[in-house]
Parts: structure tokens; C-alpha cells; sequence
């Protein structure tokens, strides 16, 4: 194992790495590869068009007894049983976006800005950042919306939150993708330095750099290696997005304070059925982290997402909502059998990702490097 400085440093000179490459490409005109057109507005999987519905945001007044009213933004489309998504550290609402048009045929989706995050204002001034708090808050946003005990998918952070709702007997069912909070100390560290970097990234790349940087398939890995398996082939559109959500994050620092406290997430999650979901190619949150999440909610479904990296989202949208979809059937009250056959086999590289390689072996860590 390779001591954490190490790894802190590595982290450090990378991101200076990137600023240059960032600032050099900007001068001097251009990459290997050639422009690529913009993404248009829809976007093309499997040779199926998806276009995702205007951009309607709405806010709602969350007033939980005894706490300061909170200001959320959401958007809610589609129908069905309703399906809340909740998104990751320094990202937004719209992370979900080329995933939703898969959803809303068959649920009533309500994809949410976390408080500090996208449209959404920060917490109110003295107010604790902590999963019962955040339970309580969107819980009566629940109920300001009128809808009660929806389904939960949540990402990283999110994850987490989804599963702060289960416990508070919130939801119908959670399913956690790489939910934050099942690390080591070593591995946390090795995450918020990944994380930081991103942000101080974000704030590097001039307003209207990102766009033309993402254009092109050299961008996006400079970009944004450190969140997909293949930034390559993401839509420019979305390493956009991430990048201005990363940016404009008046929240981050606070949460990535507050996520130093051991033991975000502890206890059981009784009557609630729970899937979690982990990229084998995750480079943040490392696979091997679901077997200690598993281990603490043994009667969870974990399925793997072979390829795939710390948002999945983006690296394959179809596989992620076919996944909510199973794990949200209108039944789901009683936990099936593991369905994880149906998405992937636990192939060699899988067993390998979800091991025991740390951050400055040749696991997932390593390569990141």
C-alpha cells in the first residue's frame, strides 16, 4: 500500500497537469483528434432517440417542525409510482438527464438540486448537515409536493441520502449507486482529494472553455477522466454540465467537511427493500467498497455495472435506468431474488475491481493515477 501523501501528491501534480494541458490546448488552437460536432439536445442510444423534455424547473418550500423553511428546486415529469432522484457531491439535478427519458414512461420522476447544488439555495445559516436532518427536510418537501413515501435513487452523496430516507421510513424502496460512506479512512481521503481536484478544476477552465474543450473527444478526457469509464464517448453536453455544476456548488466545501465524520451511515434499514448498484470501473469510489455495504445491509441486492465508471449515468444511461426500473416495480415491497444475472456476469475483471487493490496498487486506485 502506498502511503496516502503519496497518493495526496500524485492527486496534486495530476491536477496541475490538467490546468497546463487545459491552458496550452486554449492557446495553441486545438487537439490530435478533430472537432467534433455539438451534441444535439436529444441524445442517441442503441440506435434509439431519446429527447429529453424542456428544461421545467419548480421550487418547493420544505417546512420540517422545529427546522428553517429550505428552498428546493426539482423538475417532475413522466407517470407512474413516484421515483425521486438524488444526485452527488458538487453535481446537480441534471445529472440524471440522460437517464429520466428512460423513467418517465413509467414513473412519476422528481429529480431534485440538494441544498448548495445546482438552482437549489444553500442550507439556512447554523442548520446541521447530517442524514437526519437531510431526511427530515426532504420529507417535507414530500409532503409540500403532495406525494407520499416515493421510491429513491441516489448517486455517491446521494446514495447516501437515499439511504438516510430508508431508515427514516421515508421511501418505498432505495436503490444506492456507489453510495458515499462504506470507506476507509485511506480511501476517504483518497476520494475528497479527487473530488477537490475536480472542483478546483471547474474553477480553472474559463466560462466557455468547458463547451469548447468538451467538443472535442481529447477535452473530455482531460476533462473528466476521473468520472466516467470512457469520457470519450459521453455527450459533450454532459462534461459541460458537470463541470458548470462542479463550478457553481456553493455547497461543496460545507458537505465535504461534513462528509469527514466516521460513520456517515450506520444501523439497519428494516421493511424497506434496498438495491445497490456499483460501476466496476468506478476510479473515485472504489468497487471494492460495496462488499463493506452489503456487509452492513446484508438483505441488500447488489448488482454490478461491468465498464462502468463513478457515474454511470452517462456511461451507459439505458443499463442504469433498466436497473431503477427492476429495483421499483410497483411488487417491490417484497425483496426478490438477485437479479444482478440480468445485467452482468461476474466476470474476471469484476471479481478484480471489487477486490482488495488499494489506492496505490494496480486496482482501480492505481490506474486513476
Amino acid at each position: 500500500m502506498v502511503a496516502v501523501s503519496s497518493v495526496m501528491a500524485a492527486i496534486d501534480r495530476g491536477g496541475h497537469v490538467l490546468r497546463v494541458g487545459v491552458r496550452t490546448a486554449m492557446r495553441f488552437g486545438g487537439w490530435a483528434t478533430s472537432m467534433e460536432p455539438n451534441a444535439p439536445n436529444g441524445y442517441r442510444i442503441a440506435g434509439v432517440d431519446v429527447t429529453p423534455l424542456p428544461d421545467l424547473v419548480s421550487f418547493v418550500e420544505a417546512r420540517a417542525a422545529g427546522l428553517p423553511t429550505v428552498t428546493l428546486a426539482y423538475e417532475r415529469s413522466g407517470a407512474g409510482e413516484p421515483l425521486l432522484l438524488v444526485h452527488g457531491l458538487g453535481l446537480s439535478r441534471r445529472t440524471w438527464e440522460a437517464v429520466v427519458p428512460y423513467l418517465r414512461g413509467r414513473r412519476e420522476v422528481i429529480a431534485i438540486d440538494l441544498p448548495g447544488f445546482g438552482l437549489s439555495p444553500d442550507w439556512p445559516a447554523g442548520l446541521r448537515q447530517d442524514l437526519p436532518t437531510t431526511a427530515k427536510v426532504l420529507g417535507a418537501a414530500f409532503t409540500a409536493l403532495g406525494i407520499e413515501r416515493p421510491h429513491v435513487a441516489g448517486h455517491s452523496l446521494g446514495g447516501l441520502v437515499a439511504l438516510g430516507l430508508g431508515q427514516a421510513g421515508l421511501v418505498r424502496s432505495v436503490t444506492a449507486l456507489t453510495p458515499a460512506g462504506f470507506w476507509n479512512e485511506a480511501e476517504r481521503r483518497y476520494a475528497f482529494a479527487v473530488l477537490a481536484t475536480a472542483r478546483r478544476i471547474s474553477l480553472t477552465v474559463p466560462d466557455g472553455a468547458a463547451e469548447w474543450l468538451s467538443a472535442t473527444a481529447a477535452g473530455r478526457a482531460i476533462l473528466a477522466g476521473m468520472l466516467y469509464a470512457d469520457p470519450t464517448a459521453c455527450p459533450p453536453g454532459a462534461v459541460t454540465v458537470c463541470l458548470r455544476s462542479l463550478r457553481e456548488s456553493v455547497g461543496f466545501d460545507a458537505t465535504l467537511r461534513a462528509g469527514r465524520t466516521h460513520g456517515l451511515f450506520s444501523g439497519q434499514i428494516p421493511g424497506v427493500p434496498i438495491t445497490i448498484v456499483w460501476g466496476t470501473a468506478d476510479r473515485i469510489l472504489l468497487p471494492r467498497q460495496a462488499q463493506r455495504a452489503t456487509a452492513v445491509l446484508p438483505q441488500a441486492r447488489l448488482i454490478w455495472l461491468p465498464g462502468c465508471g463513478h457515474v454511470p449515468m452517462n456511461d451507459a444511461p439505458g443499463l442504469v435506468a433498466n436497473v431503477i426500473l427492476q429495483a421499483t416495480e410497483p411488487d417491490i415491497a417484497v425483496p426478490r431474488a438477485d437479479a444482478a444475472g440480468s445485467y452482468a456476469q461476474r466476470s474476471d475483471s469484476a471479481r478484480h475491481a471489487a477486490g482488495d487493490s488499494g489506492p496505490g496498487d494496480d486496482g482501480p486506485g492505481g490506474a486513476a493515477m
